[in-house]
């Protein structure tokens, strides 16, 4: 079965971004966060309270030149720290798949925590998808960018979907609440599994 406590430090610091936090998996889904990107904060906050994470997350970054450092950084340190919370992966479900509609907007995204990196995005072939959020200037791109380097650093598969939606805003936030609530069940642990959820005995 899993550590009892599965948790793990963030830091990171480069001439670009000083970041620094702490993730637990088993939490209540509260979040505090202060990356300097607004609309990233609101996404992670709505990523852990669904995914039932507590995550605390400060980020200082080169916001003066734009947002993709400090946006590419953080995803790193997040799916850096999940991994390291994960451990062996020993108990876990390992999948997990969910559907959330935002008004006109809905989006799926399942995940395999199986040791390998995959990331694929499937969205409708509407204008919207180059737009910029209102919200401190966010774009859609933007996000993708951030769940595909989580997966690369989580070492995990993730599949993202979007079936409809005419706002990138509530496209953003089904894709996020989504995630949490996909992960969630794929981190939580199976009484049943005594080992780890591989035919090759190990996840890494």
């Amino acid at each position: 079965m899993p550590k009892k406590e599965r948790s793990a430090h963030i830091k990171r610091t480069t001439t670009e971004t000083k970041i620094a936090g702490r993730l637990a998996i088993d939490g209540k889904g509260r979040a505090d966060l202060d990356t300097g990107i607004g609309f990233l904060d609101h996404m992670l906050t709505l990523f852990a309270f669904h995914g039932l994470f507590d995550l605390i997350l400060r980020a200082k970054g080169d916001l003066k030149v734009d947002s993709h450092h400090t946006n590419e950084d953080v995803a790193i340190c997040l799916g850096k720290a999940f991994r390291e919370a994960l451990g062996d992966c020993r108990g876990i479900k390992r999948f997990g798949s969910k559907e959330v509609p935002m008004d006109a907007a809905s989006a799926k995204v399942t995940v395999d925590v199986g040791g390998r990196y995959a990331f694929i995005w499937r969205t409708p072939p509407t204008g919207w998808a180059e737009q910029v959020s209102r919200e401190e200037g966010y774009s859609f791109l933007e996000g993708k960018d951030f769940l595909d380097t989580f997966a690369k650093s989580a070492n995990i598969n993730l599949h993202v979907e979007v079936y409809s939606g005419d706002d990138v805003h509530h496209v953003l936030e089904a894709i996020f609440k989504a995630f949490g609530l996909a992960l969630d069940e794929a981190t939580q642990v199976d009484r049943r599994r005594k080992g780890v959820p591989s035919t090759k005995g190990r996840i890494d």
